[in-house]
């Protein structure tokens, strides 16, 4: 099955301030995140067209001593060979993931992980995504082990609070890009928003 095509989206990523002008002079560069409880499994982390949602989250980490000066730098992104989670069949492979690492658990008598609150989280989401982690990252050591891997996952999630009353329109809804390989990143930016 070929599921390369190209397909160009805006991403953005919080950092540091200094950090970030780094990646914009091509004096750093991301590396993948490899956190037992990030949405997407492992990869290098984007918010889709939006730089202020970016920024909210870099304000949080500078909130837990994570960041210093929190910024924004923009990416053009190929997706090209995407898991997106926003396609019915993508979704269909995930869930047969979930089937397979909880078989394999099983086997070998471990327990599933659990999506977790954030401790001191005013938030009432699991945004701690250990199950969802170790399923997307079990769907991609089975598709490294037969056929092409994905280059990035993309999905929409629902977060926060409604924005008014008996709404399902919740105030951080994004849509989430997690790039696998970092050829994908086309070239980084600083949002004219943020100039």
């Amino acid at each position: 099955m070929s599921r390369l095509h190209t397909s160009y989206v805006l991403g953005y990523h919080g950092c540091d301030r200094e950090f970030g002008l780094k990646l914009v002079r091509g004096e750093a560069r991301l590396d993948p995140s490899n956190g037992k409880y990030h949405w997407l499994g492992s990869g290098i982390y984007f918010w889709e067209s939006d730089p202020h949602r970016a920024l909210e989250w870099a304000k949080q980490k500078a909130a837990r001593g994570a960041c210093n000066n929190p910024y924004v730098i923009g990416a053009v992104i190929d997706l090209g060979n995407c898991l997106d989670l926003l396609s019915r069949g993508d979704v269909d492979l995930v869930r047969d993931a979930y089937n397979s690492f909880k078989e394999v658990q099983e086997k070998a008598k471990l327990k599933l992980p659990k999506n977790e609150k954030a401790p001191k989280d005013q938030s009432p989401d699991l945004v701690l995504r250990y199950l969802d982690c170790a399923v997307i990252n079990h769907l991609h050591s089975i598709v490294e082990n037969g056929s092409s891997p994905f280059d990035s996952v993309r999905a929409i999630f629902n977060e926060g609070i409604p924005i008014f009353d008996g709404s399902k329109l919740l105030d951080h809804n994004h849509v989430q890009i997690a790039v696998r390989s970092p050829k994908c990143i086309k070239g980084i930016f600083i949002p004219p928003v943020f100039l």
